[in-house]
């Protein structure tokens, strides 16, 4: 169980008479430990509404997500574990952060500057989000940041050659959780030598909220008039395919389920990268919405890609949040990336990050309703 023990809070207000819930803030507590005894904390940022998102410094990993429906009754849209130890040895990636490189390089070789690198195969016969042992398995530092909207800053430093990749990369994730229910997530990276990097968020998304619901009936747009298809491990064969006449246009608003059975792939489903159009200001990259509790969230984004997960792979027998197993399309991952396998793929926008460069990029998840 979450421990109670409050270490901090920010943007506290003065308190008078009775009040139903806490000050919009940062609180912390422990949520578990690792192997070595070292503490886990949780990080709980919440807004004056009393929407809020969880993330621990294990991963810099999105724990709850918990927004209200249209009657205004709070529900947690994230798929994880209310312990910590599962996502020692059971997680597909659930909420985490991914790096050095998200997605997959094929066979875990690439090229630089005349030298061939070799990663750690952990996706048969490829490399997947980092390797073995990925950013998502790591143990980040982190800093509540003062201001007027609650946000924490999680940061590591990766030393040269860790699984495989060259370069040591100082690297930080910072988590903002708006008063208009905005998950907003910055990266930022510098290298002392030339390297590949690729870091995005994996959180599995339901808005229907906690329980069984499938997420076929999610209303999907993404404004991506190209795909990039793949071969039978899930590697992009080089080609930007048009989305038009196949079950990968979602250029108008379309449940996901109504064609997915013609997305292909062994198990069958979306795991593909889209191509993003350019779009005015303000405008999202992609629109999802559920029908029953009236939940939406739009995605903005700086990135070329997207890749449209549909949880193919969950088969049930993960045991999550309040003791639900996890069956097939019960999740929709949106992970905003550059495309996969990139650093072997000279037609793909560039992967590279040099020296005295600065990596920088956001991602914004907005939540909102329609009332009717």
């Amino acid at each position: 169980m979450r421990s109670l023990f409050i270490t901090t809070i920010l943007g506290m207000l003065a308190l008078t008479g009775c009040q139903s819930s806490p000050p919009a803030g940062v609180t912390s507590s422990v949520f578990g430990h690792l192997p070595d005894g070292k503490p886990v904390t949780l990080y709980t940022l919440k807004n004056s509404s009393g929407s809020y998102v969880s993330i621990m410094d294990y991963g810099a990993t999105v724990v709850d997500l918990v927004v209200p429906d249209r009657l205004g009754k709070p529900g947690d849209v994230s798929l994880g574990f209310d312990t910590f130890e599962p996502y020692l040895t059971k997680s597909p990636y659930f909420g985490a952060s991914i790096g050095r490189f998200g997605n997959r390089i094929a066979k875990g070789q690439f090229a630089l500057e005349g030298k061939s690198y070799q990663l750690a195969i952990n996706d048969t016969p490829n490399t997947l989000h980092g390797g073995t042992r990925g950013f998502d398995k790591c143990q980040w530092s982190a800093a509540i940041l003062p201001g007027s909207e609650a946000a924490v800053r999680f940061s590591r430093v990766s030393p040269d050659g860790e699984e495989g990749y060259p370069g040591t990369l100082t690297v930080a994730v910072t988590y903002r959780f708006t008063a208009d229910n905005r998950l907003e997530i910055a990266y930022e990276a510098a290298t002392d030598k030339t390297t590949v990097l690729n870091l995005t968020n994996h959180t599995y998304f339901n808005l229907a909220g906690r329980g069984p619901a499938s997420i076929k009936d999610h209303q999907l747009l993404i404004r991506a008039s190209h795909y990039t298809p793949v071969d039978d491990t899930l590697i992009p064969t080089g080609e930007i395919k048009a989305v038009s006449g196949t079950p990968f246009d979602f250029q108008v608003a379309t449940p996901i389920g109504q064609r997915l059975s013609q997305a292909g792939g062994k198990p069958i489903g979306y795991d593909h990268n889209f191509v993003l159009d350019a779009r005015p200001d303000g405008v999202p990259l992609v629109e999802v919405s559920e029908p029953t509790t009236g939940r939406w969230m739009h995605v903005f984004s700086d990135q070329p890609g997207v890749q449209f997960y549909s949880g193919n792979f969950l088969d049930g027998t993960l045991t999550g949040k309040d003791g639900q197993h996890y069956q097939q399309y019960t999740a929709i991952v949106l992970e905003t990336q550059h495309f996969p396998d990139s650093p072997n793929q000279p037609g793909f926008p560039t992967t590279v990050l040099k020296p005295g460069e600065t990596y920088r990029t956001k991602t914004t998840y907005a939540f909102g309703v329609n009332t009717r």
